[in-house]
């Protein structure tokens, strides 16, 4: 008997519970990493998010949106070592109050103050100090209702673009591994000093899901190495449980809801690292439907999921909404708890490197001038009306799923 399996019926009552106000949720992009460049960027003023935060909200009413994630930008709030700034975030925790607005907050999204990084000696012991602060701000403006968290946003995807792309601060190449353990061993000294504070704070946990496939007519070496990149996914996800690295001090009970990033490039050969196109067109065998991933994370674990990040830029941002809506039905149907969809990044945003073009990714525009910049202040928003058309038929497709299940699988 695996080590989740043994503890599973130790659950508090409360995580058995679905916390959030809306299935459907919105995501501002919130990064405040070093880019690949040394250049700090602030994508909460980059997209004129911080700016418009009373717009941004009122625009999710007609969607029936009333879940967001936001960033606390821990640059930002510690600038001096254990002295924070709470300003901004009470600021910002006021709006959503005003507007009726959930916030689930990421302590951590994709960046650390100036004299951090995952490798220094006493990034765990600040990040635990950072997550302490922030419920005890946090419990004084708001002292009973639920709180949701995610302490370090996608662990999997920063250790590769700190440690094996030098794409972020710590900028190193084959030392992925060391900064995925610093990462983790940071995140879970985290849950424990929130639920120290707090007992009853959720943690929404936000890797990406991946399928990682060999190539076509591929050795039996390529395809253990594929099957073995592919099983990495849940590294961190192991570690935060316990399953892996118990030295670190992960629990089963600090894994709680299961986020899953998942966008139109996270199926690829490893290797060549070609993407398997997500329509599919050309019936590659390789290729896995959405609902099968959630399957196999669902089965892996017994934690109810959510879709914490999807998005698709350009023209085809409709047909990838409607497909993402008829998998998650697929999944709802079976009774898998799958308790949200989010889409990020809800307003667009540029590149962090290259801070031209947007991505076009968003269910609103930034107007832009010719030259691909932000055109004028305060970013005028341009609603994309054929994503918006195929999101609220989306959102009928999922509705109609919730209320007909064929058979309720969920067991914790």
């Amino acid at each position: 008997m695996d080590v989740l399996t043994h503890q599973r019926i130790a659950l508090p009552d409360h995580i058995l519970s679905n916390p959030f106000r809306s299935f459907w949720m919105a995501g501002y992009e919130c990064t405040d990493k070093l880019n690949s460049w040394g250049n700090r960027v602030d994508f909460l003023h980059t997209t004129g998010h911080l700016q418009r935060l009373d717009d941004d909200y009122q625009d999710l009413q007609p969607f029936g949106i009333r879940t967001v994630r936001e960033g606390i930008r821990w640059s930002q709030v510690e600038k001096r070592p254990y002295q924070y700034d709470w300003q901004v975030v009470e600021h910002m925790i006021e709006r959503g109050r005003v507007n009726g607005i959930q916030q689930v907050w990421d302590l951590c999204h994709f960046g650390f103050p100036d004299d951090l990084t995952p490798l220094h000696p006493m990034f765990a012991r600040r990040f635990a100090a950072l997550c302490r602060s922030f419920i005890q701000f946090y419990r004084t403006i708001d002292p009973d209702r639920t709180l949701i968290v995610t302490p370090i946003n996608e662990v999997s995807f920063l250790s590769w673009l700190g440690g094996d792309a030098r794409g972020t601060s710590p900028y190193c190449i084959g030392q992925g591994w060391e900064v995925k353990y610093g990462l983790m061993r940071a995140y879970i000294e985290g849950v424990a000093a929130l639920r120290e504070i707090d007992p009853t704070v959720r943690i929404l946990t936000t890797e990406p899901l991946v399928n990682m496939v060999p190539p076509l007519n591929a050795t039996p070496e390529q395809i253990g190495q594929a099957a073995l990149a592919h099983t990495d996914q849940y590294q961190a996800t192991d570690m935060l449980s316990g399953r892996m690295c118990p030295e670190l001090g992960g629990r089963p009970e600090y894994l709680d809801i299961i986020g899953l990033n998942f966008y139109y490039n996270n199926q690829w050969i490893v290797g060549s690292g070609e993407f398997l196109p997500w329509a599919n067109d050309w019936l590659d065998p390789r290729w896995r439907p959405l609902r099968d991933l959630f399957m196999q994370v669902y089965h892996r674990y017994q934690r109810p999921i959510v879709l914490s990040e999807t998005s698709h830029p350009g023209e085809d941002r409709p047909s990838w909404i409607r497909f993402v809506a008829r998998e998650s039905a697929a999944v709802l149907k079976q009774g898998i708890p799958l308790w949200g969809i989010c889409l990020y990044p809800i307003i667009d945003r540029p590149d962090w490197d290259h801070l031209t073009p947007w991505h076009r990714s968003g269910l609103w525009d930034a107007e832009l001038d010719v030259n691909g910049a932000v055109s004028q202040e305060p970013f005028r928003r341009i609603l994309n009306q054929p994503y918006a058309d195929a999101l609220l038929d989306a959102q009928a497709l999922v509705a109609l799923a919730q209320i007909q299940p064929e058979v309720n699988h969920f067991r914790l």
